[in-house]
């Protein structure tokens, strides 16, 4: 793959399965444009079939499973990207990534588990534009009892 290939190109390369973009379940809205820049909410990792990826990091999931159910969370924000803007040509860059993991209290390996998402964007966007700053932290209980939930915000071109 050369640098110069569009993040489109990149992804469609990449052979990807996406799940649907998910509809809200309450007051928020999954995508909001303002300006240059595009907001993701928190995004649960859904498969294809529309289910989803369920259990705790460092209980009923190891630490690879957690970091394939961020990779399943970035699948499905770019869903989301792709509903809303129609190519992923028109983000400039990932601006900031923030993950939840749900975990016990002595978990400690909250960036190796939001990495599934942060590798998959590099792989999108490539490293200068795919990584964009970070936070990651455990907490005791998500929504619909998933593993992971991630929000971005995106530069638009």
């Amino acid at each position: 793959m050369s640098s110069s290939s569009s993040a489109q190109a990149r992804f469609e390369s990449l052979g990807l399965v996406l799940p649907p973009a998910p509809k809200p379940i309450g007051a928020y809205t999954p995508f909001l444009r303002v300006g240059g820049h595009a907001y993701v909410s928190g995004h649960l990792p859904t498969l294809p079939d529309g289910t989803l990826i369920k259990g705790r990091v460092g209980g009923d999931l190891d630490l690879d499973a957690g970091k394939a159910a961020a990779r399943q969370v970035g699948l499905t924000i770019l869903a989301t990207l792709l509903a809303n803007l129609g190519s992923l040509d028109r983000v400039g860059r990932v601006v900031k990534v923030l993950g939840m993991v749900s975990c016990p209290a002595d978990f400690e390996k909250h960036p190796h588990v939001i990495n599934g998402c942060s590798e998959l964007f590099a792989e999108i966007w490539g490293a200068d534009r795919g990584v964009g700053v970070r936070s990651a932290f455990g907490v005791a209980s998500l929504p619909n009892g998933v593993p992971v939930e991630i929000e971005a915000i995106f530069e638009l071109v």
